[in-house]
């Protein structure tokens, strides 16, 4: 759906320069949230006289070029120790476009196009620097704070306002958001248009007399004057039935609600915030949604990100789901958040808490690693760290360059190298004890450590594993790193 939306001309702190903003770093706190790109090549590295400094150990000196070549901005991997993954994948040179994702050691990012100053307040932790915050309930950085600004400017008037956003993106959230900043001194009361049967949604709206049908023992007051003085939210409005539109649509002209089986109308004021995942230009195309009632609902509107176009407020939204669910003791680890951010999330922030629940109950002591993660993330990282375009021709991925780590492995041995595996395992639920219990042989990690050149920290990545883990391994079999170090 093509919609209006100004909030470009009010973004706090936006502008027109791209740039890259955090999305996660071990040592998050020492980086800036975004860096801003105010030259057309700039160079990404550990320290001067790189343009982009990010301070950490994975990170070569000179680790990666980002320029502009006259159409469109790419990204040069300069021969760094630890490669450079775009969309998770090593490149040498790969054109990026607005909101693609780039690893430099254990950094990861996503290019914006623009208002790329508009993030430098916003840490991914919540923390936030001479800026508006988000309100109290609602988890995010600028984007949310920018469309949080908006709402909070109109919230006070009597307009409707539309929210649309996929599934899960929090619109309920928001539409709460505009009754407390309103200061309307009713209730906020809200209805799913499409978990009512369409023969009970008029009755549930609008309300009845007793003896308007059968069963109707008693009168119902219905949310439209339940709401009155308050706020009715309409969540998945695109659901109403054509005939509840209609009345609908006389309740926000007439400012009266007419219940079934009465004969004069009562007087309400109601405001009305409504939520929908589909395209109600196309329904009102197809005779499915009212013209007129969209008028009067879409007096103003606003679209959530999904979440994986705000990739940036992924760590804050886990330390907040730990915290409501008792666990803020937890720690996330690299090999975590690298599959979290490579997924593409198509149930948004409902899907991330059902992780980090799932994670909750399944960890056995203080961290949550890359063994908690559900099976479709672990199918998803089986192409991670391969050559552009392996995974989709599903032909072996192309030789990568000496200077590059081999691809971290995401896949599970086959069911003949697990130890002890239950009888009940299928073969999704036994990616996670898989990759788990997993002990590369001797040769086979001297073969690494030869091809890293004693890199523990690529090591780990290749295998999703903390450093901690890889000297664990050395010690067992008796191996110095510093035999592969040159």
């Amino acid at each position: 759906m093509e919609i209006y939306d100004d909030l470009r001309h009010r973004r706090p702190g936006g502008s027109d320069n791209p740039g890259l903003v955090l999305l996660y770093a071990p040592d998050f706190a020492n980086l800036q949230p975004a860096y801003p790109v105010r030259q057309r090549e700039v160079v990404i590295g550990r320290e001067s006289p790189a343009e982009v400094v990010i301070p950490l150990p994975a990170v070569s000196r000179s680790h990666a070029r980002l320029s502009h070549d006259g159409t469109g901005w790419v990204v040069t991997d300069l021969g760094a120790r630890n490669g450079t993954l775009v969309n998770g994948a090593f490149i040498d040179r790969a054109r990026i476009a607005h909101h693609d994702e780039i690893r430099i050691g254990d950094a990861f990012f996503k290019f914006v196009q623009q208002d790329s100053e508009g993030y430098q307040p916003y840490r991914i932790d919540g923390a936030v620097f001479g800026a508006p915050a988000t309100p109290s309930g609602i988890v995010g950085g600028f984007q949310l704070a920018s469309i949080a600004t908006a709402l909070e400017r109109i919230a006070k008037s009597v307009i409707s306002v539309i929210v649309l956003g996929e599934s899960g993106t929090g619109k309920e959230i928001f539409a709460r958001q505009v009754h407390t900043w309103s200061g309307r001194a009713g209730a906020f009361c809200a209805l799913n248009c499409a978990a009512i049967p369409a023969t009970l949604l008029e009755s549930e709206l609008f309300g009845y007399r007793r003896g308007a049908f059968s069963g109707a023992d008693r009168d119902h007051v219905g949310l439209v004057r339940t709401a009155d003085r308050g706020t009715l939210f309409l969540d998945e409005v695109g659901d109403l039935p054509l005939e509840a539109q209609a009345k609908l649509l006389r309740v926000l002209q007439t400012k009266e609600v007419l219940p079934l089986g009465a004969t004069t109308p009562e007087q309400v004021d109601v405001r009305i915030v409504c939520a929908t995942h589909r395209d109600l230009n196309a329904m009102q195309a197809a005779g499915s949604f009212r013209g007129d009632l969209f008028a009067r609902l879409n007096e103003y509107n606003v679209t959530l990100p999904p979440l994986r176009h705000r990739k940036e407020d992924i760590y804050a939204l886990c330390l907040e789901f730990l915290r409501l669910h008792k666990r803020p003791d937890l720690v996330l680890t690299v090999p975590y958040m690298t599959g979290l951010l490579h997924w593409h999330f198509p149930y948004n922030v409902r899907e991330l808490e059902a992780l980090i629940k799932r994670g909750i109950a399944l960890t056995e002591n203080d961290s949550l690693d890359s063994v908690h993660l559900s099976a479709e993330i672990h199918h998803a990282m089986q192409h991670y760290g391969q050559a552009p375009g392996a995974a989709a021709t599903g032909s072996a991925p192309a030789p990568l360059p000496p200077q590059h780590p081999p691809s971290p492995s995401w896949r599970p041995p086959a069911q003949a190298e697990l130890a002890h595996p239950p009888e009940s395992f299928t073969a999704a639920a036994a990616i996670p004890q898989a990759v788990a219990s997993y002990l590369p042989s001797e040769p086979e990690l001297r073969q690494l450590l030869t091809t890293t050149g004693g890199n523990v920290a690529a090591v780990g990545r290749h295998y999703g594993k903390e450093r901690m883990q890889v000297h664990r391994w050395m010690k067992r079999y008796n191996i110095d790193p510093n035999e592969y170090r040159t």
